[in-house]
């Protein structure tokens, strides 16, 4: 089924609810088994296994992490996800607030088969170092 922007609100919220689970397992698990996700133009990562892996760094470094939804744009199996990533780093303590999207092509059952994203890794790393 194509999904329409509430089926796609659904599917992103229930990324942000993978993330804030704090399980890697579920995170990957909202990508097919042959994917590719890639942020800001960096290495692709090409199956669940390094999506898991990512995400458990993810987490270990911000054990209070939350990722919540901000927007959701669909069209056919192409969709736009906007979020909110917010957590206390786990080294500096430091809160760290950013913002990103992602651009999923996504499978019939609604899996993300491919993840281009982007958020400013500047600002990112100066909350980290502050």
């Amino acid at each position: 089924m194509v999904p329409d922007v509430e089926t796609a609100r659904r599917v992103a919220l229930a990324h942000c609810r993978a993330w804030s689970t704090r399980d890697p397992k579920a995170v990957a698990s909202r990508y097919a088994v042959e994917t590719t996700m890639c942020m800001n133009g960096g290495d692709p990562m090409t199956s669940q296994a390094e999506i898991a892996a990512m995400a458990a760094g993810f987490m270990a470094d911000f054990p209070d992490l939350v990722l919540t939804l901000d927007n959701v744009l669909v069209a056919d199996y192409h969709m736009v996800y906007a979020w909110t990533f917010k957590g206390h780093h786990a080294e500096t303590r430091n809160y760290v607030r950013f913002s990103g999207w992602e651009e999923w092509d996504m499978d019939n059952e609604l899996k993300v088969i491919k993840s281009l994203g982007w958020y400013d890794a500047a600002d990112y790393e100066r909350q980290v170092a502050e």
